[in-house]
């Protein structure tokens, strides 16, 4: 038979609720649900998530059962004994915070008073050279296809590594972004010499679905890989590049993506273009490249030079 309960015994829906209350959540539970109905990205439910339970560990005591002058204590902890940077203090307070305001319904003074001074430290970025140069010393086809798609394509880590084979549209030459920063979807042009390169690499593997397949250890898994290479792998492949190239600056993936915004600006691209295929929210953020290029300072030099001499020369004719 298809009945499941039997129709004597079928409890109305008003006594089915009272009857059965849902289980106690915990408190990772309620703060996940949270972060979830607020809209904010699994990287960002991770990192709030992860700063709560660092904050736990400390005390080892669950989150809830403390106070706000151990919190206090813990803030002031992490910035003056841990000397945490500006980004990761952002992270711990703003995930701590959430925990405590919109989870446990706590308004302390000392969540109000949180304030991380702005990291006002400009990027390296790389020269045409310096790029070609990491990419010829990459031993492996993916790590060198991984690498040239984000500088030539201006792409935050993790959206390189989630990009899928239907991501590229070859006739249009775009490449759509779909897992970007804050769930925002763009286009980005897709240069010819990358679209080739993407091919010739895809046809060494054929995965389905992921353009950048785990490997496995031993290198033979990419066809059927059901996820992304791992970003600790790229990360260290790129590290192990730089060493052996002897570069003093400090590198990462995200170089790459600087590289390209401001390879792009001294090109003569227009900035709000650049603005929209790094996918930034606020044009202040873009203008960070004004501050790296040397584009139009020689002309400036010169220029600044010229009137300076003719001031001089006015001010010596007028015996000043």
């Amino acid at each position: 038979m298809s009945t499941i309960v039997p129709s004597s015994a079928e409890p109305s829906a008003t006594s089915s609720v009272a009857a059965s209350p849902p289980a106690q959540l915990s408190l990772r539970e309620r703060m996940t649900r949270d972060l979830q109905l607020r809209g904010l990205s699994a990287r960002t439910q991770e990192a709030y998530l992860r700063a709560v339970r660092q904050l736990a560990a400390f005390y080892r005591l669950p989150p809830d059962q403390l106070n706000e002058e151990q919190l206090r204590d813990y803030f002031l902890h992490l910035k003056n004994h841990k000397h945490f940077a500006p980004n990761s203090l952002k992270i711990a307070y703003c995930g701590i915070r959430f925990f405590f305001t919109n989870t446990l319904k706590r308004h302390w003074n000392t969540l109000e008073l949180l304030r991380v001074e702005r990291q006002r430290r400009l990027p390296d970025v790389l020269t045409l050279d310096e790029v070609h140069a990491i990419m010829r010393a990459t031993r492996t086809v993916w790590n060198r296809t991984y690498f040239w798609t984000v500088y030539s394509c201006g792409l935050r880590l993790h959206e390189a590594l989630h990009l899928q084979v239907s991501d590229v549209d070859g006739d249009r030459h775009m490449l759509h972004v779909h897992r970007g920063k804050g769930a925002k979807d763009r286009y980005v042009p897709l240069p010819h010499s990358t679209l080739l390169m993407l091919r010739d690499y895809w046809s060494t593997h054929r995965n389905p679905l992921w353009l950048f397949p785990a490997h496995g250890r031993s290198h033979r898994l990419a066809a059927t890989a059901d996820h992304p290479m791992l970003k600790s792998s790229v990360q260290m492949a790129l590290k192990r590049v730089v060493r052996q190239l002897g570069f003093k600056k400090r590198i990462s993936p995200h170089t790459l993506r600087h590289s390209y915004a401001t390879h792009l600006l001294e090109a003569g691209v227009n900035l709000r273009l650049i603005q929209q295929y790094l996918g930034h929210r606020s044009i202040h953020t873009t203008m960070l490249y004004l501050h790296l290029t040397k584009k139009g300072q020689e002309d400036a030099y010169r220029l600044i030079d010229q009137v300076m001499r003719t001031q001089e020369r006015q001010g010596v004719s007028h015996g000043q």
